[in-house]
């Protein structure tokens, strides 16, 4: 991380951060996540939906055919809040229920054609945004960015994201 007035905090000197650099990466995370969602926040009001719609979208396309339950641990939610996101997106023909074909008790949630073209203009926005941070930042700070985020992760978030980028390729 750059600091005004010095080209670059070196590796050793990381280990030693003081409260003044820490304050200082925090609310940079504040101000970086308020631009990383103003996009999808226009476009979500247009349509009357929040963030909780866009986190179930993106993650409801990255796990086709996802479950509800498996959908709960991801977004970390209660039940009753993830009912009445999905209830609001299927009602609105964003997202399709489907009876599952192993166990009949689960549901699999799949995204319309509608849903994937909101999903995609959300994501489009936010990929812009990440491209173009990424661009300015090299590929070094890049790698530095990802190692940093994954750190702050509990473990078992962590667990889901590796399955998540296990399922990548």
């Amino acid at each position: 991380m750059a600091e005004s007035g010095s080209s670059s905090i070196s590796g050793e000197n990381l280990l030693f951060l003081t409260d003044e650099q820490l304050r200082k990466g925090i609310e940079a995370m504040f101000f970086a996540y308020r631009g990383f969602t103003a996009d999808p926040d226009r476009i979500l009001d247009e349509h009357g939906y929040g963030r909780a719609h866009h986190r179930a979208l993106h993650f409801i396309n990255r796990t086709h055919g996802t479950t509800v339950n498996n959908l709960l641990a991801l977004l970390g939610v209660t039940k009753q809040s993830l009912n009445r996101v999905l209830r609001t997106l299927i009602e609105d023909g964003l997202v399709e229920s489907r009876v599952g074909r192993t166990d009949r008790r689960e549901r699999n949630l799949f995204l319309t054609e509608a849903g994937q073209t909101l999903e995609r203009a959300l994501s489009e926005a936010q990929r812009e945004r990440m491209r173009a941070a990424y661009r300015a930042a090299g590929p070094q700070a890049v790698a530095g960015f990802r190692q940093v985020l994954e750190a702050m992760m509990d473990d078992e978030i962590r667990r889901q994201y590796a399955s998540l980028k296990d399922r990548r390729g």
